[in-house]
């Protein structure tokens, strides 16, 4: 089944261009389960995010959504469900940190406790994967959809960083995106535009995701407009000097019928991988 990730900041906060977030999270979650969709969340790096306020932050989490039918709970080897936090620039607080509150000796250990579940640590840098094994986390993602932008995020390094996710024991979620632009937020950052090449980057995307066979391909992202990422449906458009992207000479939906298409053949895949 689909999974939404929904970024999140606790109750009140927000990132500085953006509003506080978290009470529309009943609603998403309401329309979700209409559609048979389950909802996970990505936590943003709020102000002062530490052990103990991850801690709290993930007990809210838990006692506010846990038991609406559509929260996700990823059913891991051992055969048990937990609940999966995507934790966005994890690097910036240092592992004996996250060690207090990921491994089971940790001061501020959430393992074992009814609030348990599976942190998957955001990978930039080759170093990361030692600090993120270190940390207690379970798993690492690529998150950026621009191939060769960072070292996690370039195809070519993905069956590294899955064969040291295989032998520490870890999940490797490589991320997949249709492209990259966001030079009407970051006009100097035109090196990083990546062309859509009429959906063939996002297929040679999923195709170097694929090659690894990881547990969860995560897709970057469904709307981020502003960096050219949307997956979503778009028909051309401009409002004042913006003129959005759109995916002509292709249909409305042509990324929804890639992401379809690329779905099942993972899943298909995916059934000979447990063979």
């Amino acid at each position: 089944s689909g999974v939404i990730v929904l970024s999140w900041y606790p109750p009140g906060m927000a990132d500085e261009n953006g509003e506080p977030t978290d009470d529309l999270v009943p609603v998403v979650l309401d329309h979700a389960h209409k559609y048979n969709l389950k909802v996970t969340f990505h936590i943003e790096p709020y102000k002062d995010r530490d052990d103990r306020s991850m801690y709290h932050n993930v007990k809210y989490i838990i006692d506010k959504y846990g038991s609406h039918p559509a929260f996700y709970r990823h059913k891991t080897s051992t055969g048990r469900l937990l609940p999966l936090f995507y934790v966005y620039d994890s690097y910036v607080t240092i592992p004996e940190i996250w060690a207090n509150l990921l491994t089971v000796s940790g001061s501020q250990s959430i393992r074992n406790t009814p609030y348990d579940a599976l942190f998957i640590a955001l990978l930039v840098e080759e170093r990361h994967k030692h600090d993120i094994h270190r940390s207690g986390f379970d798993g690492m993602y690529t998150y950026f959809a621009t191939n060769g932008f960072s070292y996690g995020s370039s195809h070519h390094n993905w069956a590294s960083l899955k064969a040291f996710c295989d032998s520490n024991n870890l999940m490797f979620i490589p991320s997949v995106g249709p492209g990259y632009i966001d030079t009407s937020i970051r006009p100097w950052n035109n090196h990083n535009t990546r062309n859509r090449v009429n959906g063939k980057y996002y297929e040679t995307a999923f195709s170097a995701a694929l090659l690894v066979r990881p547990e969860i391909i995560s897709i970057t992202s469904f709307n981020e407009w502003h960096e050219g990422t949307q997956i979503e449906k778009a028909v051309p458009k401009r409002t004042g000097q913006v003129v959005y992207l759109d995916y002509k000479p292709h249909k409305p939906n042509v990324y929804l019928e890639l992401t379809q298409k690329w779905s099942e053949k993972y899943r298909k895949e995916q059934e000979q991988w447990l063979m």
